[in-house]
């Protein structure tokens, strides 16, 4: 009988999908040990259900691989995510926390890490799920066996579904830049490459031997091409279009829209930095803000204050000194998961 060299065995296990009894577990005890203080019997029944399946250690790893559920709070209310942060940055240092009053924090925080996974596509959780994933702040590349190279930026889900007949990225979350491989192997062997096609909720690309960006946002998808050419595809039908190199599209469900300046090199976080001229503070600050837990939040009076330079994504607190050095602007730690940037005369 032939057996599955350990390697092989090991790339399977990563892209098998987790049944969600299996995450929901590894999730509860990720409250039980890291938001109490568990019994040497706790860790003990913890120890042997995560040795009882090859795949509760791989749920372990993903729910390990995610990023605090702070980054969820941008879409709380300014007192109550103040409030929240607070109270869970001290109980995190203490880790006195006992599991009801954890999930109540939690439940304030990001609704879906107890509730339930109805609402995947809009919160974190796609990254468990996912063959490919980054958490905040992390930028990693994937090269697949056509020679494609796929670089995933901040907060990022990909899938991969490669065959005989297709080559497909389906973008489940974030940012991901695609320089597409000469598939050569399979073109000799059958006479013609692959397609290499790239699904969004929004709909489908097709690349045409080409380098290109595209972003997830809630409303569309945003298309920028570096080389070559990509043809879109709405989902809801309607007509196609082919965007060259140097330039920018919205793919929304129906339609295919221009998309604004920024101001910004659409690719340049693939060399770890943020560059431009003249970019609306309120952009750039959102820009960084995807860089780091918690979020930044900018006044409407410095919003549009136009800056220019390199700003390393690594480093978000070291942008943040050099524009309060550097411009008419102040920046406020109100926590270290909540960054306000204001007026300098307050």
């Amino acid at each position: 009988m032939t057996r599955t060299p350990p390697v092989e065995q090991e790339n399977l296990l990563q892209t098998t999908p987790l049944p969600e009894d299996i995450i929901e577990a590894a999730i509860n005890w990720s409250i039980k040990l890291d938001y109490n203080d568990p019994t040497p019997e706790t860790r003990q029944s913890f120890e042997q259900w995560l040795h009882a399946d090859p795949l509760h250690k791989l749920a372990w790893q993903r729910v390990h691989s995610l990023d605090d559920f702070r980054n969820d709070c941008k879409n709380l209310p300014s007192r109550l995510a103040f409030d929240t942060l607070q109270e869970v940055d001290s109980k995190r240092q203490s880790r006195k926390q006992n599991r009801r009053n954890a999930i109540k924090l939690l439940s304030l925080a990001s609704i879906t890490f107890v509730t339930g996974w109805g609402v995947r596509e809009h919160t974190p959780w796609q990254r468990l799920l996912a063959d490919a994933s980054t958490a905040t702040g992390e930028q990693r590349a994937w090269h697949l066996a056509d020679g494609t190279v796929v670089m995933l930026n901040t907060d990022s889900a990909v899938s991969f579904d490669l065959t005989d007949a297709q080559r497909l990225i389906v973008l489940q979350r974030g940012e991901v830049h695609i320089t597409t491989g000469s598939d050569r192997e399979i073109a000799a062997q059958t006479g013609r490459k692959r397609p290499f096609r790239v699904r969004t909720p929004f709909g489908e690309l097709q690349a045409l031997g080409t380098r290109f960006v595209v972003r997830l946002n809630e409303q569309h998808a945003r298309i920028s091409v570096q080389e070559g050419a990509v043809e879109l595809h709405p989902a809801a039908g309607g007509l196609s279009a082919i965007v060259q190199a140097g330039e920018s599209r919205r793919l929304t469900g129906s339609s295919i829209l221009p998309a604004a300046d920024r101001h910004f090199e659409e690719d340049s976080w693939v060399s770890g930095i943020i560059a431009g001229k003249n970019i609306r503070l309120a952009d750039l600050v959102a820009e960084l803000s995807r860089y780091r837990p918690g979020y930044i939040t900018c006044d409407e009076r410095v919003a549009d204050l136009p800056i220019s330079g390199i700003f390393h994504v690594k480093d978000t607190d070291k942008a943040l000194r050099f524009l309060a050095q550097t411009q008419p602007i102040s920046v406020t730690y109100r926590t270290r998961f909540w960054v306000l940037v204001g007026p300098k005369n307050l």
